[in-house]
């Protein structure tokens, strides 16, 4: 027998404890589990020709019914056609044996994720196959030959080693000292009863079968006992249950709560019960839990605000009650009334509640510091009443719970929800809230991610709506989706959701808790549920699924089929789309053997779980079977089928494909292959290239192809704008200016043809008035003529004074021609620019709209492309299909608008940045220009200059 086990030794193993009185195994037993449709001859010839007694009374001892016989008798119960054609498929039918060259191409292209870094997992090497072979191959010949027979495949291929999952996944392999609110933990609702929710049975058999089974939080109604001795009771209360007691449910619960796990268990009371018997739920916690019981926090995780719940490695084997806590305050006031026997309760003055008080050593742990104290505090020393006012006066308070029963209550502290902008504000991790499902899925459509940051805090317990009545489930997805904790179920009800749970938390060794995702535990990265664009940090999937055959699949001679579903996020869900066709009448090893089932875009992996179900053609479940997607193995794989309640079936398993793959959109496909293999992506271009080349093609290189497709886009392409810089010169070129320069030179010959005509009349008076002062007088008269000369000096001051005159009024028509020169300058510049700005903009808008008429014909052509899709053979797929196209093509044309946006936004920029340096140095100009008529004009004021006619 081989050392390395197969999947058939569980099976083996099974049969050889089903024994007589005698310790024999009867024939009848082996026959009848073999059956499987075939006519009972011949299973009893096989049984014969695998050595064994084929008498049908007869029996064998448990050394006849050796490993081999087994298996000699399975495979010819069972024969393995499929895996004989993928052993024919990898030695191209040349020779009887799998040579190692063979075997490690055969490993490293079919049974390796290519997505696995190949440092920290290797490709297969001689090495590592040759030990594969050695383990599996019975032929010594062979095995010294390096060389693998169709018998030593078949043990490879059915073995634990080549199972669909990673075999650690199935062992402890998360870390377990994060907060505890960083856990998905195994959660049930009702607990105690086995059937209906309304005239159900109650019974204390579940919570040892629901804490055997992985479950680590359970359900407790607890109810006033009506009989004499006034024992809590524990039912689904106004709804016609049976009612078992409390104390039996406890001493249950103490057997079984660490035998499948140790790590901690939380009940959730529902307690009805009134202070009288809400201290018997706390003695029978207390005598039957002993120390398994956290009373109090652990040192090292105070009850403060702001610090998280301590990790699940830290509570190994401790039991957690999840009950209403009275205020620190109230409760130590109540503790020290009650240790003395002076709490009276409220359900009978008369009576003390504290009637049979737990002796010394039991008595119950000061109470650790709260977030808030409580308004109006008692008093030292106070009595009940005054603690009780207490507590009133404080918002949200319990006043009914006893206070050893509250002092037990810690790191699950149920409150009623308030709003997650509330839970903020107080920060107080072991505060926790329990929702509906109708409830919680209406806070996780409007507040997603709000909720999901929540759980990252705090925890949160989801439970079915009450109009359940049959114990139905509610499908739990999409609360672990938003990072619920306890999404309780059912865990009577052997349903497609509890399939699913049970199948998720049958990983990590079964403990009932699991890691969440890194991103929906950190505090820095926010997600969204409902989102279909991938998350940062994580890289999209694809993963196909080829069902091949399956084996022993029904004892009858009926037809099956299989369903292949996919769970997690709503946009990776896919469901009772991908059936095989019905095999009719083979109920042992059914070929299907189709085309895969591609489930071409997984946006997370890390949330998402495979689903096979086999039916009968009836459309009764053989079997099933739950595979998380992160950690399933690629390759050709036996996946062992469970059944409805996910108990593990003796022989019925599916021979399947399995390819994963990173996720690459449309388009990127040769991008990526060149990433991933370099060399093989040229050599399979350059075979293209020769292949084209033979049929008369001529060989376009890809660059010369790209070049030749850009040159075709760059000819539809308008010529970029370029805009002439707006100046002085080319301003005085615009007809507006120069209108305004005419104007101004016309009023300036006005002025000045004004000025000529009063310098000629002043000339021709001053003249007159000399001509008949110097009349009839000689040279030296008229030198010495005192009057003609003050005549002389009175006139040449009139002139000056003219001139000054006529210069100061042409300046001051200069200066506002500049003025005025520089206002229609100013005009036309910021017309010349609007201009400008707005054959930008009008290049963006034909941009823009090139670009949507673009996006609308890519959109049509992909619904064209789907429709006309021939593997696409569903609407659903089709529908599935259009949506990942779309959705990709939305991303590209929101990319490409937005560089169309970046690349308008530096042009306009760059456009406005020219023209502040235009108007600033218009304004230098101008400046410049004033500047130098206002020289010239204090210039000939200082010189102080006598003007004289010529």
């Amino acid at each position: 027998m081989l050392f390395v086990q197969t999947r058939q030794q569980p099976s083996w193993m099974r049969l050889s404890y089903c024994v007589e009185k005698s310790g024999k195994i009867p024939v009848k037993t082996l026959a009848k589990t073999f059956a499987s449709g075939k006519t009972e001859k011949l299973v009893y010839t096989c049984i014969k020709d695998a050595g064994l007694p084929d008498d049908k009374n007869a029996t064998m001892t448990k050394e006849q019914f050796t490993f081999d016989k087994f298996y000699a008798l399975y495979h010819k119960v069972c024969p393995r056609n499929d895996i004989e054609e993928l052993f024919t498929s990898i030695t191209k039918g040349k020779q009887d044996f799998i040579s190692l060259e063979q075997f490690v191409q055969f490993m490293n292209d079919k049974q390796r994720d290519p997505r696995m870094n190949e440092i920290l997992y290797p490709l297969y090497e001689e090495k590592r196959c040759t030990e594969i072979i050695n383990d599996y191959e019975l032929d010594e010949e062979k095995k010294k030959s390096v060389q693998l027979s169709l018998d030593g495949f078949k043990r490879y291929l059915m073995s634990d080693e080549n199972a669909p999952v990673f075999l650690d996944r199935l062992d402890f392999y998360m870390e377990m000292d994060q907060p505890l609110a960083h856990y998905y933990i195994n959660s049930s609702h009702n607990t105690y009863l086995s059937g209906r929710q309304i005239g159900g049975k109650s019974s204390v058999e579940m919570y040892r079968q629901t804490l055997l089974a992985g479950c680590r939080c359970v359900e407790l109604d607890c109810w006033n006992g009506k009989g004499e001795d006034e024992e809590p009771i524990v039912t689904h209360g106004h709804a016609y249950c049976t009612e078992i007691l409390f104390k039996d449910c406890i001493q249950a619960i103490a057997d079984c709560a660490f035998v499948s796990s140790e790590y901690p268990v939380i009940l959730s009371f529902e307690n009805h019960c009134n202070r009288a018997q809400q201290y018997k739920l706390a003695k029978y916690c207390d005598d039957f839990f002993g120390d398994l019981l956290l009373k109090e926090p652990l040192a090292d995780h105070p009850l403060d605000p702001g610090l998280p719940l301590p990790p699940p490695c830290k509570l190994k084997r401790k039991i957690l009650i999840k009950n209403k806590r009275m205020k620190p305050e109230v409760e130590k006031v109540e503790l020290e009334l009650w240790l003395k026997g002076e709490l009276k309760t409220d359900d009978d003055p008369e009576e003390d509640a504290s009637a049979g008080k737990p002796p010394e050593a039991a008595a119950a742990p000061a109470p650790a510091p709260e977030a808030a104290a409580a308004e109006g505090a008692a008093a030292e020393g106070g009595g009940g009443a005054e603690a009780e006012a207490a507590a009133a006066n404080y918002s949200g308070s319990t006043t009914n719970v006893h206070p050893w029963l509250s002092s037990m209550v810690n790191y699950a502290q149920p409150i009623k929800f308030q709003g997650f902008d509330k839970a903020i504000e107080k920060n107080i991790a072991h505060n926790m809230s329990s929702f509906a499902e109708s409830a919680g899925m209406n806070y996780l459509k409007q507040s997603s991610i709000d909720f999901v940051n929540y759980n990252k805090r705090q925890m949160s317990r989801i439970y079915p709506k009450g109009t359940r009545a049959d114990s139905s489930n509610y499908m739990p997805q999409v609360f672990w989706n938003a990072g619920c904790q306890m999404v309780s179920l059912n865990f009577q009800t052997s349903d497609l959701p509890m399939q699913l749970n049970q199948g998720k938390f049958e990983y990590n060794g079964g403990c009932g808790y699991l890691l969440k995702p890194d991103f929906m535990r950190r505090a820095d990265k926010d997600f969204d549920p409902f989102a279909d664009a991938p998350v940062d940090g994580v890289i999209a999937a694809q993963c196909s699924v080829k069902v091949i055959a399956g084996q022993f699949l029904s004892d009858k001679k009926v037809g099956t089929y299989v369903e292949v579903d996919m769970f997690g996020l709503p946009s990776d869900t896919v469901k009772k789309e991908f059936r095989t066709r019905l095999v009719p009448n083979n109920g042992l090893n059914p070929v299907y053997n189709e085309d895969a089932f591609v489930f071409r875009k997984v946006v997370l992996p890390d949330l998402a779980v495979l689903r096979f179900g086999v039916y009968e053609e009836s459309g009764k479940m053989i079997g099933q079977r739950i595979l998380p997607l992160d950690g399933l193995q690629a390759g050709y794989r036996h996946v062992s089928l469970r059944t409805e309640a996910n108990f593990p079936m003796s022989l019925p398993m599916l021979f399947v494909n399995i390819e994963l793959k990173i996720y690459v959109p449309d388009g990127f496909e040769d991008f990526m292959a060149m990433l991933s293999d370099p060399r093989g992506f040229a050599g399979a271009a350059k075979q293209q290239n020769e292949q084209m080349k033979a049929l008369g093609i001529e060989e376009q290189s890809g660059g010369a192809a790209r070049d030749a497709g850009k040159a075709k886009e760059e000819e539809k392409k308008e010529p970029p704008l370029v805009f002439e810089p707006v100046t002085l010169e080319s301003l005085r070129q615009e007809k507006g200016f120069q209108k305004v320069g005419k104007k101004q030179i016309k009023e300036l010959d006005t002025l000045r043809k004004k000025h000529a005509k009063e310098r000629t009349s002043v000339q021709k008076t001053q003249n007159a008035a000399i001509d008949k002062l110097i009349k009839g007088k000689s040279k030296d008269d008229i030198r010495n003529d005192a009057n003609i000369k003050n005549a002389i000096n009175d006139q040449t001051k009139q002139w000056t004074d003219m001139i000054a005159r006529h210069r100061k009024e042409e300046w001051d028509m200069l200066r506002q021609h500049v003025q005025d020169s520089q206002d229609a300058m100013k005009a036309l510049m910021l017309t010349v620019q609007a201009s400008q700005i707005k054959q930008l903009e009008d290049r963006h808008a034909r941009d823009i709209k090139d670009l949507n008429a673009k996006q609308a014909k890519t959109s049509a052509d992909t619904a064209k492309e789907v429709q006309n899709d021939k593997t696409l053979k569903t609407k659903n797929e089709k529908d599935r299909r259009l949506r990942e196209k779309r959705q990709n093509n939305v991303k590209r044309f929101m990319e490409e608008k937005k560089q169309i946006g970046v690349k308008q936004g530096r042009a306009m920029e760059k456009l406005k940045l020219a023209h502040s340096k235009q108007i600033e140095e218009f304004s230098t100009d101008v400046q410049k220009l004033m500047d130098m008529y206002k020289i010239e004009e204090e210039a000939y004021k200082t010189q102080g200059k006598t003007e004289f006619y010529a």
